[in-house]
């Protein structure tokens, strides 16, 4: 697949001479958006940046923002029907870094959400040919958003992973699947406790990133990951189980790279409770 339409930053985009003029399309853009809605007999809205959008599906998940990762089945064109990008696979990318048409677009759909985007060349590509596109192009796209924050990709893997593996597990209201393995029957933490835990810690394809000594580690629960900061606390002193951790809940969009965890990945931990200080 390609990237034209989506990867290139808004920097690139305005990049040019101060000697230029660029031309403003806008009247004539909004002429050959309103003449392609009239031909298709589309239903749309229009915002005050003249975007136009319309929306075949809401979605039920989350509104991404401009700092969000999202994932976008895209294909766009141009009011000729000439198709000049598409990803059936799905792109993935911070919202804010892409044209403003999806900058302002994309969020007006939930995660599942589908439909259509309009977009004048000053929400684009401008004034400038730019990859094959020409100065003052209409762009249209059909969009799904898939996700955001990895949120509904990741809640697929924890359940393949978990019928792949014959576990069960609970399910709290955050999204994070445990098992436990053991209850224990010491002291059950709080949030605010210290404890002591070893642990072993996975990606879903087996890769180990860290593990404790046998004799754990140490730690306040106020200063890790918030999936074991609410994580620990369903296990009494002795108890031991498993934590399946979607990104939003561990390393969020950009991971640690240098650990060996990527962006957006799921985290899978054995756990031991040691005990509660």
């Amino acid at each position: 697949m390609k990237y034209t339409a989506i990867a290139f930053l808004l920097v690139l985009i305005t990049a040019c001479s101060k000697d230029d003029t660029p031309k403003d399309y806008r009247a004539e853009n909004d002429a050959e958006i309103q003449a392609y809605i009239a031909e298709n007999n589309l239903t749309v809205e229009k915002s005050n940046s003249g975007l136009y959008y319309s929306i075949d599906n809401p979605g039920t998940g989350d509104n991404p923002t401009i700092t969000d990762r999202v994932k976008v089945i895209y294909k766009g064109y141009y009011t000729d029907g000439t198709v000049f990008d598409e990803s059936t696979e799905g792109a993935s990318f911070i919202l804010q870094n892409v044209i403003l048409g999806w900058v302002e677009g994309i969020p007006f759909f939930k995660e599942g959400g589908s439909g259509k985007l309009l977009i004048p060349s000053h929400l684009a590509y401008g004034s400038r040919d730019v990859r094959g596109i020409p100065a003052g192009s209409v762009l249209i796209f059909d969009v799904e958003l898939v996700y955001v924050n990895y949120v509904t990709e990741n809640e697929a893997q924890i359940q393949n992973y978990i019928a792949e593996n014959n576990l069960t597990a609970q399910k709290s209201e955050s999204g994070l699947y445990y098992t436990i393995d053991e209850p224990g029957t010491g002291s059950q933490p709080t949030q605010n406790n210290n404890v002591t835990v070893a642990y072993k810690g996975y990606l879903l394809n087996g890769n180990v990133f860290d593990e404790s000594d046998p004799m754990g580690v140490a730690f306040g629960l106020q200063q890790v990951i918030p999936g074991w900061t609410e994580g620990i606390t369903y296990f009494k002193e002795g108890g031991s189980g498993v934590l399946l951790i979607p990104a939003r809940l561990g390393y969020g969009n950009n991971g640690i790279p240098r650990a060996g965890i990527p962006g957006g990945a799921v985290l899978i931990f054995d756990i031991n409770l040691i005990s509660v200080n």
